[in-house]
């Protein structure tokens, strides 16, 4: 098949959507078939050097206030590149701005599309704006409503979908490297280092951004013999490491680094309650860690309570605190959820899910055969 992969995000943007797309690209690759990324420009021009598949870019600014999120301009670009790839299938990841216009040209095209839902956007617009959730939902309408399938990550964003009058919906997860996150990366020198003391860690990982509430951490800093450990960027960290004195700032990490440093977590713990699915979660778990998380959105499908994790009401910030006590008081309870963590994801390689994904693919194009018939 010859697939093109129009996302709002692609490497080297480190987020859910553009680690998504790349897998996609990668995994299609794998298989035979032949893709094509079409993505915001980037300051890097070098970027795409070591991308899987060829890559379009198209003119976009930085997000005001938020210079590590481009968005995509108007551009004719898109049409002309997937006219050009001669495309079997539009593949609109997160579609938003840019997927909108990869949604016109499909349609233009006759060309099926499978829209990607990876992005709960209304909560955004709550969270930065504190309106615009109804003219959020009207867009998302709009581009799932035309596609010929939408694929939601987890049943809390199904339920989100439908609830909103989107239909032609299906449940299509997220796939873990566990070769690259694993339990054996454990690393005593990298303990020592983080909490001199024999602290326990607890560690977040994620973008720097208000709407993933990383402040709820503070009661957790406060709790003695434990060390709050911070991965990552974003327009929210000067603020946070005035919020949160006694934590490790370790910057962005990537690949065998941020393995390593999941691995030597006691516990992870995921704070923003707007996750479609949340793929720390699952890295935490195939790295033997235990998890907390928000009783909310796609980590109530990945943490089985009791049994791999602990869930808290999303905003509670007592309620965390009180997580990571129970845990840092009960060293057998940790281990058993972090072996029960590991055991259930191992199944779910990106392998796995791109076949699925390619699954989903080959059915739509025989919709659109039988329809045609």
């Amino acid at each position: 098949m010859r697939v093109v992969i129009v996302t709002e995000s692609f490497p080297p943007d480190v987020n859910g959507v553009a680690h998504c797309a790349l897998q996609t690209a990668r995994h299609l690759v794998r298989r035979g078939h032949t893709p094509l990324v079409i993505a915001p420009a980037v300051a890097d021009q070098a970027a795409d050097a070591d991308a899987p598949c060829a890559v379009v870019r198209v003119p976009s600014l930085p997000l005001p206030g938020y210079p590590q999120v481009r968005v995509a301009l108007p551009s004719r670009r898109v049409a002309a590149a997937i006219a050009a790839h001669r495309a079997d299938v539009v593949h609109l990841a997160g579609p938003f701005v840019l997927g909108v216009r990869g949604m016109t040209a499909a349609t233009r095209l006759g060309i099926p599309a499978v829209a990607v839902y990876q992005t709960d956007l209304a909560g955004y617009a709550r969270t930065y704006v504190g309106t615009g959730e109804g003219a959020a939902w009207r867009r998302l309408r709009a581009v799932h409503g035309a596609a010929d399938r939408t694929l939601a990550p987890s049943s809390a964003a199904v339920r989100d979908l439908e609830a909103h009058g989107i239909g032609r919906i299906r449940l299509w997860g997220r796939g873990v490297d566990t070769a690259r996150f694993r339990p054996e990366l454990r690393d005593d020198a990298l303990r020592r280092e983080l909490a001199p003391d024999g602290e326990l860690l607890v560690g977040y990982v994620g973008r720097l951004a208000p709407e993933k509430r990383v402040d709820l951490l503070a009661g957790v800093g406060d709790l003695p013999g434990v060390r709050v450990v911070v991965v990552g960027d974003g327009p929210s960290g000067p603020a946070l490491r005035t919020a949160l004195p006694g934590a490790r700032f370790l910057g962005r990490r990537t690949g065998d680094d941020l393995a390593r440093i999941f691995a030597s977590l006691d516990v992870f713990a995921h704070t923003g309650p707007f996750e479609t699915f949340c793929q720390t979660v699952q890295e935490a778990m195939a790295s033997g860690v235990p998890v907390i998380a928000p009783a909310a959105g796609g980590p109530l499908d990945l943490v089985d309570q009791g049994r791999t994790g602990l869930l808290v009401p999303a905003g509670d910030q007592d309620a965390l605190r009180d997580a990571v006590a129970t845990l840092a008081a009960a060293p057998e309870l940790r281990a058993a959820f972090g072996h029960a963590g590991r055991a259930t994801v191992e199944g779910r390689t990106w392998e796995a899910l791109g076949d699925e994904l390619i699954g989903h693919y080959l059915e739509v194009l025989r919709e659109r055969t039988v329809v045609a018939a």
